[in-house]
């Protein structure tokens, strides 16, 4: 079965089909998603979606575009949130400078404090990094986050920083963004990368695949993006499913159902 291991079902994208939509993952192959939340609201969604669906496990963080959300009262709010049974991350977290460079300090903080409540409350983390490559690294070594474990999710550097995380035993999250004509230096990545370090991710409803791009993104997009990786690895497509599952099962410590 496939595990989505980064997706956003709370989204408003989704609010018209929500239910219908996430009924038919299992006669599409889909056994797993992990809705990632990137600010209170949307965590605590996560949190909602997780207990009414069997299928799928929430993560609970601030997005670096959330930073203005940084308060103590929502860190135990998310505190809180991640003592719930199927909360199985913290994130997304990380540093984004494409939008709002200006809040660099900001987003540093926020990251930081959202990693110390990684440690206090035991579990792996969803890292966004754009544009932040060296922040980033900087911030998991200080911290050492490698204790931690997770994702890098929608990895866009090179093979340099791919060898960094995978010294630090972090899993690489790919997702439709391979499938794009301009994708070289992420097909690299994949081509270097260990099939043991790879989940795959859709980011939902955003990055679809070609030959969807540009349209709302799903799980059910999913086999293109498993296509690419075997087309890349020269792997059977059902080989790719079954690994980067048991991957995303052990980056989350889920018992397999």
């Amino acid at each position: 079965m496939i595990f989505d291991s980064h997706a956003h079902y709370d989204d408003k994208a989704f609010d018209e089909d929500r239910d219908e939509l996430l009924s038919s993952f299992e006669n599409n192959g889909i056994g797993y998603v992990t809705d990632i939340g990137a600010d209170m609201e949307s965590s605590e969604e996560a949190v909602r979606l997780s207990e009414k669906y069997p299928f799928i496990y929430a993560a609970v963080g601030l997005h670096p575009d959330a930073v203005n959300e940084n308060t103590d009262g929502n860190m135990k709010r998310l505190r809180g949130l991640a003592m719930s049974d199927k909360v199985v991350a913290i994130g997304e977290i990380g540093l984004d400078y494409h939008y709002e460079p200006e809040k660099k300090a900001e987003q540093k903080v926020c990251f930081e404090t959202q990693l110390s409540l990684a440690r206090d409350v035991s579990l792996p983390v969803v890292i966004h990094s754009r544009e932040a490559a060296k922040d980033t690294l900087d911030i998991m070594k200080y911290h050492n986050a490698g204790e931690l474990g997770g994702v890098i999710h929608c990895f866009s550097y090179g093979k340099e920083m791919a060898r960094e995380y995978l010294n630090m035993g972090f899993y690489i999250g790919v997702g439709g963004v391979l499938t794009f004509n301009n994708a070289k230096k992420l097909k690299e990545v994949v081509e270097y990368v260990p099939l043991e370090s790879i989940v795959i991710e859709t980011d939902c409803p955003y990055l679809a695949p070609v030959p969807n791009r540009g349209k709302r993104n799903s799980s059910l997009n999913l086999p293109y993006v498993v296509k690419a990786i075997s087309e890349i690895k020269g792997v059977p497509e059902q080989e790719i499913i079954d690994i980067t599952c048991e991957n995303a099962l052990r980056m989350y410590r889920i018992k397999k159902s």
